[in-house]
């Protein structure tokens, strides 16, 4: 039986970056991930790298590519004649993508030492790990096992026409009709790819409303920018059958109590994901679930001494970049360390285009509480750098508290919104003021001078506007 200071189960965001934390703090360290290429290999990266944020990021940049081609070149003085899709390439482009991020993991986990086993882990007790015929001891267990999409009731994934987000990076001919149901980041996304390759998408949403998530400013400006490019939505609906034939035909209740149907080629089913708890054997090492997740403490602490879980498999917002600070604070905590982390500064990001990104509070929550704040707006289409770029459209929305004028809230829908999103992560972890925003010299002509023209705008001192 090998031992190990630290065993990691899963080597997703959270399980990897835990794994080379540990390893680098001095501990000796094993990680166990089943995922495997269509070739049998290991593919390490978890949901995020191979069927998550890299693969649908690198559609989404190869999309909008073509639309851009199509579309929007000649504005430029860019004539583009016989433009043609090649999605074979695209798919193929996108699988290269995620071996270079598989290769590059496998890489850093020998630069630093993590013992690497392929195969499911399973608890034989608290400190024992099953892999394969394999039994690992370890002082410390990190669980990181993930999340999987949650199927439709009465319409499983057959991954051929009713897709989760792993058929949805993989379809081979563009639909002509594409049904998503689920107005959330992956049905967004993806929704958004098929359309500028030429689907005609409808989006049925059970939520009465767009991004409830969201500040309300930013989802009205979302739903006024995604209906004209030609995303069709409802909202309100409850899906009564989904039956296969020619094509599949979806039967639902509109808002207005209404019966509709929808006829389309192919379906992407995007309705939340499930804790991966099924095959850990939990309850071999003491383990507490409720509704499926592992229950932990502010720390991630279990309630079991040495056993640790993380990312999609306890509480939180289901984000590679959430999982990551907690696998590198575990590792740290471990080690002996008392680092933190702050889960009200963690951004959220919807890579459509325009990007939607925030953090922090929105106005209908700070509404909801009682607090007194002020805010300021500034759009893309006043800021030099946006008309350049031909990218206009959405905005910057800063909410500062209205005595002490801390920022409470940042919201951003427009051009290079999750990059624009840090500085407001950085202000916001300081306890920054909008103010102290305003203040800093921005280049010129850049982006982030809507940051900066935002933040003065909460004392109504916006410069270009």
């Amino acid at each position: 039986m090998e031992a190990f200071d630290v065993v990691v189960i899963g080597g997703g965001p959270g399980g990897y970056i835990a794994a080379i934390r540990a390893a680098q703090l001095g501990l000796t360290v094993a990680c166990i991930d089943e995922a495997k290429t269509a070739e049998g290999k290991p593919a390490l990266g978890g949901t995020c790298t191979n069927v998550g944020c890299i693969p649908s990021k690198a559609l989404l940049q190869s999309s909008e590519n073509y639309e851009q081609a199509g579309h929007h070149f000649a504005d430029h003085g860019v004539k583009v004649k016989g433009l043609e899709l090649d999605l074979k390439t695209m798919l193929g482009r996108k699988d290269k993508v995620v071996r270079q991020n598989n290769d590059g993991i496998a890489y850093l986990f020998k630069k630093n030492k993590v013992a690497f086993f392929h195969g499911r882990g399973s608890f034989r007790s608290p400190t024992e790990i099953l892999v394969g015929d394999e039994t690992l001891s370890a002082k410390n267990v990190i669980v990181a096992t993930g999340s999987s999409p949650r199927a439709l009731p009465g319409a499983d994934f057959d991954e051929k026409w009713i897709l989760s987000n792993t058929g949805a990076l993989a379809i081979p001919e563009v639909p002509k009709r594409l049904g998503v149901i689920g107005a959330g980041v992956i049905g967004l996304e993806m929704g958004s790819v098929w359309r500028r390759l030429g689907s005609e998408v409808t989006i049925l949403e059970a939520l009465p409303g767009f991004l409830g998530a969201a500040d309300e400013t930013i989802a009205k400006e979302a739903s006024k920018i995604f209906l004209k490019q030609g995303l069709k939505m409802e909202f309100g609906v409850s899906i009564s059958k989904v039956a296969a034939g020619k094509g599949l035909k979806i039967d639902y209740k509109a808002a207005d109590g209404g019966a509709r149907s929808l006829e389309v080629d192919r379906l992407i089913v995007s309705i939340g994901r499930t804790a991966n708890t099924t095959g850990l054997n939990a309850e071999a090492a003491g383990l507490k679930l409720e509704r499926g997740f592992i229950v932990v403490d502010g720390d991630c602490r279990t309630g079991v001494p040495g056993v640790w879980a993380i990312g999609d498999v306890v509480r939180g917002p289901m984000l590679a970049h959430k999982a990551e600070e907690e696998g590198a604070a575990v590792a740290e905590r471990i080690a002996g360390q008392k680092p933190h982390v702050n889960f009200n500064t963690i951004p959220w990001v919807i890579y459509t285009s325009p990007e939607i990104a925030w953090v922090g509070k929105t106005e209908q929550q700070l509404k909801s509480e009682g607090v007194e704040f002020r805010t300021g707006m500034f759009p893309f289409s006043a800021n030099a750098r946006a008309r350049a770029l031909g990218d206009t459209g959405g905005m910057v929305k800063f909410i500062a508290q209205a005595k002490t004028d801390e920022i409470l809230g940042v919201h951003i829908i427009g051009p290079m919104a999750s990059e624009l999103i840090s500085e407001a992560v950085v202000a916001m972890e300081f306890r920054g003021s909008s103010q102290d925003i305003g203040m800093i010299c921005h280049a010129h002509p850049s982006l982030s001078e809507a940051m900066k023209d935002a933040a003065l705008a909460v004392d109504k001192r916006a410069l270009n506007i």
